[in-house]
């Protein structure tokens, strides 16, 4: 099952080059630091933000203030130097030379791979940056205006060698002024994404496609109006996704995506998209909410990634001050079905959320007792997400209805039996938890409980009638083996 760390290349790289003296780029980084990056318990490897940023867009970047603001918030000490413009505004699908250039990527895949784990790389979709080629050399790709429309709308326009182009956007909000907007119903565009991707995959294993939602025939057509013409019979995925499976057929497919259209992103041919919904319950929600979004169907929440932060979220230690109810909410996400996203900086508790133009990051102490949690969550997860998940019920007592804050679940894979149980709540919770396995009757059980080393002796049938009981302090969590 999939497991992702996701890295922010350009800081990564530079810190990495002040811990050893040098300039570090990916085709030199040191075996031991790839040692720590393939981590037990991770997969696969998200390098963000290693295709070339447009100096263009840095341009405009530089005359944001308020955007010049947030860079200051996040870093105090920022100077230009530190400003390096998005990674969302791709100048061209090619390996950054200053990150090492398509050379030294080989390398780092070949690491990684090395390590039996996989690499994975952006697209963006929806936008590019206002020197791209393409701007030039194929104008039909992008979603183009007038001078009047310009003159009206500043701000949804720009002016690119004397033709005038709509910039990115996604309906709910102001455009984004740094990047041009391409058109999802031109064909050229659309064989033209194909090629890019199969570019990709011959340099990675995977792709994570950047608010993917934004192209599906319906989005876009609410978006762009006729602007955009009319749409093809076609949706976008559907078309794109099968022609660059051709060249690659295992590629991995991620999405970015929102607005519960995570269903038909999965049916359109993507193998796994955000779980927004998940992270909003566990955030701003408790343990009845979640419990009702793990009913979902399995097969829909394989196709999911469950996260507590990633580049576009506040760090989680931040969202979760509470370091207690931190812990429950990785234990939830990390034993789940579905692919699981962890960001660098995570498990080192740092709290400041970098905007992704920025090259450097603030010093913040490490969160020795956080690091050392998700050190042995992490491997934990790996030993019990294998083979059929199962979510389990609660039951209590008519005096004691605590149990509605445990959340629980088994997996059972061929040689192996686990059931996780989370106290997703403030306060102390008990609860019986029946197990799904009836040839336990009759027999002697010990569960061992991988976050914290004890072991218990129970009696078999007892746990599938009345159940497992259970005893929990505000969110604490039990991760058990069963034998």
């Amino acid at each position: 099952m999939t497991v992702i760390h996701e890295i922010n290349t350009l800081v990564w790289l530079g810190e990495l080059s002040g811990r050893f003296g040098r300039r570090v780029t990916l085709g030199d980084v040191p075996g031991e630091v790839w040692d720590e990056v393939a981590r037990p318990g991770i997969d696969t490897v998200w390098l963000m933000g290693v295709w070339e940023r447009s100096p263009a867009g840095l341009a405009i970047a530089l005359r944001d203030e308020p955007l010049r603001a947030s860079f200051r918030d996040a870093l105090p000490d920022l100077t230009e130097a530190d400003i390096a413009g998005s990674p969302y505004c791709v100048r061209d699908y090619v390996v950054d030379a200053s990150l090492g250039g398509p050379d030294g990527l080989a390398e780092a895949r070949a690491q990684l791979a090395s390590r039996g784990v996989r690499l994975i790389l952006d697209y963006v979709p929806n936008h590019v940056a206002p020197d791209h080629p393409w701007l030039t050399e194929h104008p039909g790709r992008l979603i183009q205006g007038t001078r009047d429309e310009l003159a009206r709308s500043p701000e949804g326009f720009l002016d690119v060698g004397g033709r005038i182009y709509a910039n990115g956007r996604d309906p709910f909000f102001a455009p984004w002024h740094d990047v041009v907007q391409l058109n999802a119903f031109d064909g050229d565009l659309r064989t033209a994404t194909v090629d890019t991707l199969v570019s990709i995959g011959d340099q990675a294993d995977g792709v994570r496609c950047d608010m993917a939602m934004l192209l599906m025939n319906d989005v876009f057509a609410k978006t762009w109006g006729d602007r955009a013409g009319p749409a093809p019979a076609e949706d976008f995925w559907p078309y794109v996704i099968p022609r660059v499976r051709a060249r690659h057929p295992d590629l991995l497919f991620v999405a970015e995506a929102y607005w519960d259209l995570e269903w038909a992103l999965q049916q359109q041919g993507f193998d796994h998209c955000y779980d927004k919904r998940l992270y909003d319950r566990l955030v701003h929600e408790g343990a009845e909410s979640t419990r009702a979004h793990l009913q979902a169907d399995l097969t829909y929440q394989r196709g999911l990634v469950r996260f507590l932060e990633n580049h576009d979220e506040p760090r989680a230690a931040a969202t979760f001050p509470d370091t207690a109810r931190h812990r429950a909410a990785a234990v939830t996400v990390a034993t789940l079905p579905g692919a699981i996203l962890w960001h660098e900086g995570q498990f080192e508790g740092r709290k400041v959320r970098l905007p992704v133009f920025l090259s450097r990051r603030p010093q913040e102490p490490v969160d020795e007792q956080l690091r050392a949690f998700y050190a042995q969550l992490l491997p934990a997860a790996a030993a019990v997400r294998d083979g059929d998940w199962h979510l389990l019920t609660t039951t209590g007592w008519p005096d004691n209805d605590t149990h509605r804050t445990l959340l629980a679940w088994s997996w059972t894979g061929t040689d192996s039996r686990h059931v996780v149980i989370v106290n997703y709540s403030d306060a102390p919770a008990q609860g019986q938890v029946p197990l799904p396995w009836p040839d336990l009757a009759g027999r002697p059980c010990r569960l061992s409980d991988l976050l914290s080393n004890q072991t218990y002796d129970r009696d078999g049938g007892a746990l599938l009638a009345p159940g497992l009981f259970v005893d929990l302090p505000a969110w604490h969590a039990h991760v058990l083996t069963v034998t």
